[in-house]
């Protein structure tokens, strides 16, 4: 029977949907605009789909920090091993850890973010395999499942864990939420893998011909949008470069919306992007994926919501990227928390990546139970 170690940080993610680019000393302020805790949610979908394998028993925290979830879930093989009061802390998941190694684990699945994932690694390094359930804002790490949905299977695949090094980074959230990326290499985890079911770390493409194809990537979209329709921006540099295009400057890091060729709204939280869009007959989503992740939507711009997406409709997501990011980004993904709309966006979708040039790039899905994703 395998042992594993298990751990929830409650608050990860909250900052997402309000527009504050990660959560790290900003609980309060996102509980203030009004966030709603997701990381329980998320370690629930795993936990629901790993509750009846009788090769597993949990080692976990009190109350949110795990025994929460795994109770609701009607999950049978665990024990409390670490005890915590109050609000949980970054100690709390430090000495949890602590407690899992000296237990002799053989695998730490955690429910968090980037921040979760640095202080984890920080105590266990390479001593014992680590792997995430995301559910933080930015996830710039390699240590993490694509989705809910694939943790599961990568915990629950028989025989011996295949292993392999992941990055384990982490952004200056101050400076990032100023609109400056700067991420730090904290190290290399060992990380249980199955083929495409986790993610690779973030990278900032910054070749000669970038700028130039985001230029004509730009003049392609400023030519076919249409009058009075609001046109939601999600992060990044091909999306400034569109917003750019039409003489408004983006936020880098965050969510815009614009219309008729002016700002709209500059650097909105899910609230108030789902207000705008309530009212709207006429609504185009454009989004770029993550670096070398592919992540469409569920990484950076979780303002961009599910309830909002499906308000917006899927034939009105543009999806934007460079030749060269599609060259290096073999898949897409999507992880928008509501798996059913995750299906519906199908097996490929349609990429602009040039002055009237698209890619047709294939969509990540879930095989059928008990298949493996293809080498």
């Amino acid at each position: 029977m395998r042992r594993i170690g298990f751990l929830v940080n409650p608050v990860a993610g909250m900052g997402g949907s309000v527009g504050l680019k990660g959560t790290d000393e900003l609980y309060e302020e996102a509980r203030n605009r009004g966030a709603l805790p997701q990381a329980l949610n998320r370690a629930k979908i795993t936990l629901s789909l790993l509750k009846n394998d009788t090769d597993l028993h949990f080692l976990t925290c009190s109350g949110e920090m795990g025994e929460a979830v795994l109770a609701k879930t009607g999950t049978k093989r665990y024990d409390v091993v670490y005890t915590f009061s109050g609000g949980s802390t970054v100690e709390d998941t430090r000495e949890a850890v602590r407690r899992f190694i000296r237990l002799g684990v053989d695998l730490i699945l955690f429910c968090g973010g980037d921040g979760t994932a640095r202080d984890i690694f920080g105590i266990v390094g390479t001593k014992v395999p680590i792997l995430g359930i995301p559910a933080g804002v930015k996830m710039y790490s390699a240590v993490f499942a694509i989705n809910p949905v694939t943790a599961a299977e990568i915990v629950s695949e028989n025989g011996e864990m295949v292993l392999h090094d992941a990055e384990v980074m982490d952004v200056d959230e101050v400076a990032y939420r100023s609109g400056s990326l700067s991420t730090h290499l904290a190290g290399f985890a060992r990380v249980p893998t199955l083929p495409g079911r986790t993610q690779v770390s973030k990278q900032v493409f910054e070749e000669a011909d970038e700028g130039r194809a985001k230029e004509e990537i730009a003049r392609f979209i400023s030519e076919v949008m249409l009058p009075d329709t609001l046109y939601i921006l999600g992060a990044g540099t091909t999306t400034e470069a569109i917003a750019h295009g039409i003489g408004v400057n983006k936020t880098l890091l965050g969510v815009d919306v614009v219309r008729n060729n002016k700002l709209a709204k500059q650097d909105v939280d899910e609230k108030t992007l789902f207000a705008l869009v309530k009212k709207e007959n006429d609504v185009r989503i454009i989004t770029s994926p993550i670096g070398a992740q592919g992540f469409i939507f569920g990484r950076g711009n979780q303002q961009i919501s599910a309830p909002i997406i499906r308000k917006v409709g899927l034939p009105h997501v543009i999806v934007v990227a460079t030749p060269h990011k599609l060259c290096q980004t073999p898949v897409l993904y999507v992880d928008t928390g509501d798996p059913e709309l995750d299906k519906e966006f199908g097996e490929s979708i349609q990429v602009i990546s040039g002055y009237r040039i698209a890619q047709r790039k294939k969509i990540f899905q879930l095989p059928v139970p008990g298949t493996r994703y293809p080498e």
